[in-house]
């Protein structure tokens, strides 16, 4: 491993050569195949169910992504124990699960010549008590073992305040590596009522080599944010670049939501219908990417066909395509299928112009309540 580690390029020499991949949606991915609780969303499946998570992300890595980053979302203290039943003991503690991500995540990374991303999540202490000197010392808690395993870059992610996570920004420099840093906004801006012009500016001035938005929302609703904040930077002769990680799920009804799809009646155990298409991730990759974005992966919802759909369309813009291309370019085999109408559908403009049903006769395009009003 510390021979290729050594070789590869890191992230601000790749950001310079083209458009980074990131990998996709980590615990709601494992909830599906038996590996995670729904609800808290914690990662003691590292140490629990390692094979289990290796494999996905080895997915992510076939499927094209440039970056692996480590599974441990939401694993502090806090959450950890907010996440456990009455009356049952913390299986894990926050290092061991950090320092197991670590190891697995270098483990397949090195695989594939990735990189590896440290994520930091937001911390309870700024939450329930806006208390500086405690959301500093639990921000530092996740970082060490990022130092301690020397991972490529460290990224601030799913931060609904822009004040904390200028904090976290802050506390993650002692690392002295890259760092990025996404907030789970819409249009509506943060969950103190900062605009997102206003996040945009103070995430660049922090001084993070990426910024950008992750979860919470759809592709067409991202979108409409990026675009805010490319504007917003320009405006002041900012040049960071941009990064979008959003859902695999399509719910536009929620746009004026500050806790997007989390408001949805499906989340999060019946959003299967509302997936979206590889193709969709397709249209939404190009959009992204005109719009100045230069690092796109995924967040919930996001699986490894999607991932591997990011990589398909920037494909001549990184110059080489995902490793799966020789199983599964982006209409696959079906030119060579013995059945007449597969072998019609082996086109993009196909998939492109077709709208997808829910198969489910009456159901309603968006999510109603009994008064048929949209949630």
């Amino acid at each position: 491993m510390s021979k290729i580690t050594a070789q590869k390029k890191g992230l601000l020499e790749r950001l310079k050569e083209g458009p980074v991949v990131g990998d996709g949606s980590m615990c709601m991915t494992l909830e599906k195949r038996g590996y995670c609780r729904a609800g808290p969303w914690t990662p003691e499946a590292v140490i629990a169910y390692p094979d289990a998570v290796k494999q996905l992300l080895r997915e992510y890595l076939r499927a094209g992504a440039d970056v692996l980053q480590t599974p441990c979302f939401y694993c502090s203290d806090g959450m950890l124990k907010k996440g456990t039943a009455s009356g049952e003991t913390v299986a894990y503690t926050t290092d061991a699960i950090n320092e197991a991500a670590c190891k697995i995540a270098h483990e397949v990374a090195a695989e594939g010549n990735a990189l590896v991303c440290g994520g930091l999540s937001p911390v309870l202490s700024y939450l329930r008590e806006r208390d500086s000197a405690k959301t500093r010392a639990e921000f530092d808690a996740q970082l060490d073992v990022f130092i301690k395993y020397k991972v490529d870059f460290v990224l601030a992610e799913f931060f609904a305040h822009v004040e904390e996570l200028e904090i976290c920004v802050d506390v993650m420099k002692k690392a002295k590596m890259p760092i990025a840093c996404s907030m789970r906004i819409g249009p509506m801006g943060d969950s103190n009522g900062v605009s997102v012009e206003e996040c945009a500016v103070r995430m660049a001035k922090t001084g993070a080599d990426l910024i950008g938005i992750n979860c919470l929302y759809d592709f067409d609703t991202c979108l409409k944010t990026l675009k805010r904040m490319r504007d917003a930077l320009d405006k002041e002769g900012l040049k960071t670049p941009l990064m979008c990680q959003p859902l695999g799920w399509r719910c536009p009804e929620v746009e004026d939501k500050l806790i997007g799809y989390l408001d949805l009646p499906e989340t999060p155990l019946a959003l299967d219908p509302r997936t979206a298409t590889r193709f969709e991730v397709h249209e939404f990759t190009r959009a992204a990417y005109n719009l100045g974005t230069r690092y796109i992966g995924g967040c919930c919802g996001m699986e490894p066909h999607h991932i591997r759909a990011i990589a398909q369309e920037l494909a001549p813009e990184r110059k080489r395509d995902p490793p799966v291309q020789d199983m599964c370019p982006p209409t696959g085999f079906m030119q060579f299928s013995g059945l007449s109408n597969i072998k019609e559908k082996a086109s993009m403009d196909f998939w492109t112009n077709t709208k997808p049903g829910s198969g489910r006769p009456f159901n309603p395009a968006s999510t109603q309540t009994e008064g048929g009003r949209f949630m």
